[in-house]
């Protein structure tokens, strides 16, 4: 069958507005919509034939009830939707009543085409409304991760159900005191709850005071609330690259976070100025540096990335050592393998397993014959406590091991935490391409 042909059994199978004319031969002539399409077929059967030219208002088709006319309608309810919400980017989707996708694969059949030929109502609908939207809002659209997503409900008339994807803030941040947790630590007595059994009811919980945490202060809680609040979301989740023991502090370059801020209404808060509030709030305690608006790739990418960490320790030794058996014994350590067991403070919470890690460098010397520092870096994942005191075994080689005498970290300090193979500041895990 000629083109030709082809447009007037469709024409001939009822009523059909040229929006649904023209999309079965959506895949020909670049640049028309499918409007311009189906009414130069109706125009070129009408010439053919010699007729009177007879165009059809979309309310009057039988393929899609009326709905190819509402494009403009459908842009201003999702304008309506968004209200009140910062965006860039979008996608719309339409969620298509059964007979209009039947009628749509009726369509082909009385003209013998393939039941899938051109555009299906349902692609042809979220484009139409969708160049509407992207003219309305000055926002592009985006089929990979918009910030908001538009479903379109023809079922109901009107009905748009509007998401909004959470935003990212990446940063790194230092931890200036011990004793302070990374992320909230839930009291594992009254599962947070604050309270407890009592003869005549409940009372505040005795193992946390009644605030249902361990601790009263952690990172998350001092930088986490700030990007909530700065992006007016309804949720913060704070994801770190790791995390530090809570009496070790985090100094140096600081450790790679991101907060993830759920049905943010603000998507481009100024960092500076949030960096700023962040650390007058933490008043010391804590610190954050470089906060960049990032892509969902930065979760994955600051939880997955290979890291290796520097630190810098305070050891106490059992008996007297000497500063040549010290050094003996580190040049041993670096540069090799250790062999650790799950160390017995974290076997409650974690999978019993020896685990292997590499020491990449190690060095200290005596303050006194039982007294120490020492600087080491390390695969990500090294117990470097363990490394020091064997834990009973645990680990081998150990520098307790080594020296024959007993020894302990009494302070640890994080100074460095960096990428194995590459920084984790790459920038295509940037929104804002530089620091705003």
């Amino acid at each position: 069958m000629t083109l030709t042909e082809r447009a007037r059994a469709l024409l001939s199978s009822g009523p059909i507005c040229d929006a649904c004319l023209g999309r079965p031969f959506a895949d020909r002539s670049f640049g028309l919509t499918n409007a311009e399409r189906g009414r130069a077929l109706r125009t070129t059967v009408a010439l053919e034939d010699d007729e009177p030219y007879e165009s059809t208002e979309p309310a009057e088709c039988w393929v899609c009830e009326g709905h190819c006319g509402d494009y403009d309608e459908w842009a201003e309810r999702v304008v309506e939707a968004a209200e009140g919400v910062e965006f860039s980017t979008y996608q719309v989707g339409t969620r298509v009543p059964p007979l209009i996708e039947e009628n749509d694969v009726l369509l082909r059949e009385e003209a013998g085409m393939d039941e899938e030929a051109g555009e299906l109502f349902k692609s042809a609908f979220n484009r139409e409304v969708g160049k509407r939207v992207g003219r309305l809002t000055g926002a592009e659209v985006d089929f990979d991760r918009p910030d908001v997503l538009s479903l379109l409900n023809l079922e109901r008339e009107g009905d748009v159900e509007f998401q909004v994807n959470p935003a990212f803030v990446y940063g790194r941040y230092r931890k200036l005191e011990r004793d302070i947790p990374q992320t909230e630590w839930p009291c594992r007595e009254c599962g947070g709850s604050g309270k407890q059994l009592a003869p005549d009811g409940e009372e505040a919980c005795d193992h946390c005071g009644g605030s249902g945490y361990l601790y009263d202060d952690s990172v998350e809680g001092y930088v986490a609330p700030h990007v909530k609040d700065a992006m007016d979301g309804d949720e913060a989740v704070f994801h770190g690259a790791g995390r530090e023991d809570v009496d070790a502090l985090m100094l140096g370059t600081g450790r790679p976070f991101v907060v993830e801020v759920k049905e943010p209404r603000r998507r481009d808060p100024n960092t500076k100025e949030l960096e700023a509030a962040i650390n007058d709030a933490a008043d010391g305690a804590a610190e954050v540096e470089g906060l960049r608006l990032a892509t969902h790739e930065m979760v994955e990418r600051v939880k997955e990335h290979d890291a290796s960490k520097t630190y810098r320790m305070d050891v106490e030794f059992g008996e007297p050592v000497t500063e040549a058996a010290l050094v003996e014994a580190l040049d041993e350590l670096e540069g090799t393998t250790v062999d650790q067991h799950t160390p017995q403070r974290v076997d409650h919470r974690r999978a019993s397993l020896t685990r292997t890690r590499d020491v990449y460098e190690i060095e200290g010397e005596l303050d006194d014959d039982r007294r120490g520092t020492l600087e080491l870096h390390g695969e990500g994942g090294l117990y470097v406590k363990e490394l020091v005191s064997g834990d009973e075994g645990r680990t081998e080689p150990s520098l307790a091991g080594l020296l024959g005498v007993d020894a302990e970290v009494t302070a640890l300090d994080v100074i460095a935490v960096e990428g194995e193979s590459e920084p984790f500041e790459v920038e295509e895990y940037f929104r804002d391409g530089e620091e705003n």
